[in-house]
């Protein structure tokens, strides 16, 4: 049964409720992981695993193709790296970004013990960025590869892991986003601690837009067309796509509750301001990219 027909299925659970009765979350018999007895096998975990494993998946079915800037050994390299890039670096995004200061919450830098307690949740999408960036430039630095080149490879296997990883916040319940301002809207959900009025499924947005979206756009520019001849293209067409998605969704998606103040007087969220250079970023490598003449083989030619 699909998505869609499940939340069909539960907007109607309540027998001549009106069209716009919005859903339940707690109504889809959803749960956040698989318990062992011994152990809950979080559905989060599973989805950063799946993410992972797919894109290494991907990318060892890319550097097969013709114009390929790496081997299967960097790959294989790249997969150690950037698993260590995504996890280390989206906590210590979210020390930094999201706790102190004027958040409401205590640094999590001062307690080194709760900062590694990866159990509690609080993941950074930038902090993993930035994690994933040094891990591939160290693999290429150690290579001797061009850096650029590995970031377009890398840039095309990452919205499965965003898509996998929104959908794991849906089914947590966690996450959510802001109260909806049409009653009649007929996806608005209620969520067990957003309170008692209908919110937008972001986790939903996210997930289509960040992970479902991009994911088209990144294969398609990849195995349709010669977009991989052009350093740089690639990965600033991903930089610009996922950052636009997630400043658009941000205004759908409840802030943190300890900047939701910041937001509120900043007039945009954390996540708003963090992705602005990244938007900026992204244009400067597509530009570049353009203006520069493609490669013939996908390396350049020897002198």
């Amino acid at each position: 049964m699909s998505l869609i027909s499940l939340l069909a299925d539960a907007a109607q659970a309540v027998p001549g409720t009106p069209a716009h009765q919005p859903i339940y979350w707690v109504n889809l018999g959803l749960r956040k992981g698989i318990d062992l007895g011994f152990f809950t096998l979080r559905y989060y975990s599973l989805a950063y695993l799946a993410g992972i494993m797919l894109g290494y998946w991907h990318l060892t079915r890319m550097i097969k193709a013709p114009g390929a800037p790496l081997a299967q050994r960097h790959a294989d390299d790249l997969f150690f790296y950037c698993t260590i890039g995504i996890i280390l670096g989206g906590r210590l995004g979210y020390a930094t970004f999201y706790t102190g200061g004027d958040t409401g919450i205590p640094s999590l830098w001062a307690d080194p013990k709760a900062l590694m307690s990866l159990w509690n949740g609080g993941m950074s999408f930038h902090g993993g960025l930035i994690g994933v960036l040094l891990a591939m430039a160290w693999v290429s630095w150690r290579g001797k590869l061009s850096l650029i080149r590995v970031a377009d490879y890398v840039s095309v296997c990452v919205p499965f892991g965003m898509m996998f990883g929104r959908l794991a916040n849906f089914v947590n319940g966690e996450l959510w986003g802001r109260v909806v301002t049409n009653p009649d809207l007929p996806w608005a959900m209620v969520f067990p601690d957003g309170g008692p009025l209908p919110r937008h499924p972001s986790q939903l947005y996210e997930a289509g837009l960040e992970g479902l979206a991009m994911m088209i756009i990144m294969l398609t520019l990849y195995w349709k067309t010669r977009a991989r001849f052009r350093p740089g293209l690639l990965v600033g067409v991903f930089t610009t796509g996922i950052a636009a998605a997630r400043f658009t969704v941000e205004f759908f998606r409840e802030p943190d509750a300890q900047l939701r103040e910041f937001a509120e007087h900043t007039g945009l969220s954390m996540g708003q301001w963090l992705t602005i250079p990244l938007i900026v970023l992204g244009l400067m490598l597509i530009a570049r990219a353009l203006m520069r003449p493609a490669l013939a083989s996908g390396r350049p030619a020897a002198a």
